[in-house]
């Protein structure tokens, strides 16, 4: 009987968990947000929520709104993704590992109890404490070791660097207020381009690139809230398909499960 994993987050990052770990013969389901605010849909199983049923990289999501669909989506070969209570999830489901791969500053409210093997991805989660293993998730050398005792890097609220661009490639909303946007990910923009509005404002691009990144309209806008991604190189492909630094985690993920199971 394979094992079950409960992720938490179905983000461009969570997604590339999903899939490795779905790849390699678990059975997973994801726990979401009712309204998640993942600015990579393209690449985001969560947003079967807004595209019901969404596919990425030949792998189905669907969302579900009762645990009892559960059993027929694994048996399908489909991911479920569901935004009911996590606890009745994990009641039904009775996971073996539970992954916490929001990356998330909100304060830890599980522990290394929650499941036979608990992994955290970045800062905020201690391992040894809150969690089995912990994977890094900071750019650089020890992207995607993994930590079982102490807190991976803190977050430098620094964008990473794509083409020699940080900050730039980030798209905020200017102030509060409804999104509208005629452009789509994968649409190439111009520094200087107006892409959307925020309550009538513009937002500009400020380099020329590809659209990788857009915050769903229905998402409630706040100021300073991350709304859109431009990747500098242009190529169409990224936008469409896992990154580098996703899949590096990933395997960071894959690789602590499986010590996990093996050693419990």
């Amino acid at each position: 009987m394979p094992h079950r994993v409960l992720v938490r987050g179905g983000g461009d990052l969570a997604s590339a968990v999903i899939q490795k770990l779905y790849r390699s013969g678990f059975e997973v389901v994801v726990s979401e947000l009712e309204t998640p605010k993942m600015v990579r849909r393209t690449v985001s199983f969560s947003n079967a929520i807004y595209e019901n049923p969404y596919v990425v990289e030949e792998i189905e999501a669907v969302w579900i709104k009762s645990v009892d669909e559960i059993k027929t989506l694994l048996a399908q070969g489909k991911i479920p993704v569901m935004t009911t209570l996590e606890s009745e999830m994990i009641d039904f489901f009775k996971p073996d590992v539970f992954v916490d791969a929001t990356v998330s500053k909100k304060e830890v409210n599980y522990t290394k109890a929650y499941a036979q093997v608990v992994i955290g991805l970045g800062p905020n989660i201690e391992a040894g404490v809150h969690a089995h293993t912990v994977i890094e998730t900071s750019r650089g050398h020890d992207l995607g070791r993994l930590i079982f005792s102490g807190w991976a890097k803190e977050n430098t609220h620094i964008p990473g660097d794509i083409g020699g661009y940080t900050h730039e490639r980030v798209l905020r909303a200017p102030c509060a207020g409804l999104m509208k946007c005629d452009k789509k990910i994968g649409d190439l923009v111009r520094a200087g381009e107006v892409i959307m509005t925020i309550a009538g404002k513009p937002v500009k691009a400020k380099l020329d690139g590809v659209l990788r990144g857009l915050i769903h309209e229905s998402v409630k806008i706040t100021e300073g809230l991350k709304i859109g991604d431009i990747d500098p190189r242009g190529n169409t492909h990224y936008c469409f398909t896992i990154s580098d630094k996703g899949r590096n985690i990933a395997g960071g993920v894959l690789e602590a499960v499986l010590i996990g199971l093996k050693s419990r």
